[in-house]
C-alpha cells in the first residue's frame, strides 16, 4: 500500500528495533523453553527430563501454587491502586485550575526513585520497633491495638509488599490517562452538561469511550508489570514469613540461584510468560465484547 521508497524507509527504521527485541526478549524465552526440558544445576551435564519439570510444577509442588495465589492477590492490589488511583487523580487534575505541573511532578517522582530506596522507605514506614510512621499514626488516632509488624504478620504481609508497587507506578499511569483525558473534545462535555447530564454520565458516556484505547494499553502495562513484579517484594520480605509473600518471580529466582535448579526455574519462567499472554488475551477479549455490546 505504500510507495516503494516509503516501504524501504519503514523497513530501515523497523528492522533494528525488531532485531534488538528478538535478541533481548524472544531469544531468552526460547532458551528458557529449551532449558525447561532438562535437569541442570549449572555445573554438571544437563539431563533431559522432557515435561517432568512441568508435571512437578503443576502436580507436586505446593509452594508453586501458593506463589501463584499470592501473585494473583498481588496483581489485584496493584491494579486497584495503580489504575483506580491513576484515573481518580487524572480526573481531578483536569479540573485543577493551577499548579497542575507541580502535582504531576510530585505524583511521578516515585517512578524515578531507586527501587532499593523505596524498599528502605517502606521498611521504615511499616516498622514496629522502632515505631514506624504507620504504627505511630494508628497510636495518634486511638487505634493502637491495630499496631503490628506489617512485614512479619502473615495476615498483612502480602498487602504490605503490594502497596509500594502500586504507589510506585500510579503517577506514571496517571500521566498517561491525564493526557488522554485532555484530548477529549470539550464541546461534547459542554453539550452534555446543557442537556442535564450528571458528572458520572459525562464520564461514562463521553470521556471513558474516548480514552478506552489508552485505558486498555495502560491496563495491559499494569497487569504484565505486576505479574512480573519481583524487586520490591524480594527486597522487603524475600518471600517470607514462610511463603506468605512468595510470588512466582521470587520463587523462580530462589529456585535458580539458591537451589541451583535451573531447569525447574526455567519451567516456572515459562509459566509466567504464558500467564502474561493469557492475561493480555483476556483483557483484549473483554474489550472486544464491550465494543460489540
Amino acid at each position: 500500500m505504500l510507495p516503494r521508497r516509503s516501504t524501504l524507509s519503514v523497513l530501515v527504521f523497523l528492522v533494528p528495533p525488531l532485531v534488538l527485541y528478538g535478541i533481548a526478549v524472544l531469544l531468552p524465552i526460547v532458551q528458557s523453553l529449551f532449558l525447561s526440558l532438562f535437569s541442570w544445576d549449572g555445573i554438571t551435564d544437563m539431563a533431559f527430563v522432557g515435561l517432568d519439570n512441568y508435571v512437578k510444577m503443576l502436580t507436586r509442588d505446593d509452594v508453586f501454587w501458593t506463589s501463584f495465589g499470592n501473585a494473583l492477590g498481588y496483581l489485584a492490589i496493584c491494579l486497584v491502586l495503580q489504575l483506580g488511583g491513576a484515573l481518580l487523580v487524572a480526573g481531578l487534575l483536569t479540573a485543577l485550575p493551577r499548579a497542575r505541573e507541580l502535582v504531576k511532578t510530585l505524583y511521578l517522582l516515585p517512578a524515578v526513585i531507586s527501587t532499593v530506596a523505596i524498599a528502605i522507605l517502606f521498611q521504615r514506614l511499616y516498622a514496629l520497633e522502632p515505631v514506624g510512621l504507620i504504627n505511630q499514626l494508628l497510636a495518634w488516632i486511638g487505634l493502637g491495638d491495630l499496631q503490628t509488624a506489617w512485614l512479619s504478620n502473615v495476615q498483612t504481609v502480602l498487602a504490605a509488599v503490594s502497596i509500594p508497587e502500586g504507589w510506585r507506578f500510579t503517577g506514571l499511569y496517571m500521566l498517561i490517562i491525564y493526557a488522554a483525558l485532555m484530548a477529549v473534545p470539550r464541546d461534547l462535555e459542554e453539550a452534555a452538561r446543557l442537556d442535564g447530564a450528571s458528572w458520572w454520565q459525562i464520564f461514562w458516556r463521553i470521556r471513558f469511550p474516548y480514552i478506552r484505547p489508552v485505558w486498555i494499553t495502560t491496563t495491559v502495562m499494569a497487569t504484565t508489570f505486576a505479574l512480573r513484579g519481583f524487586d520490591i517484594p524480594y527486597l522487603l520480605t524475600n518471600g517470607g514469613p514462610g511463603q506468605s509473600s512468595e510470588l512466582l518471580t521470587t520463587y523462580m529466582y530462589k529456585t535458580a540461584f539458591v537451589h541451583t535448579d535451573y531447569g525447574y526455574a526455567s519451567a516456572i519462567s515459562m509459566f509466567i510468560v504464558v500467564e502474561c499472554l493469557v492475561a493480555v488475551g483476556l483483557i483484549f477479549l473483554l474489550l472486544r465484547r464491550k465494543d460489540k455490546s
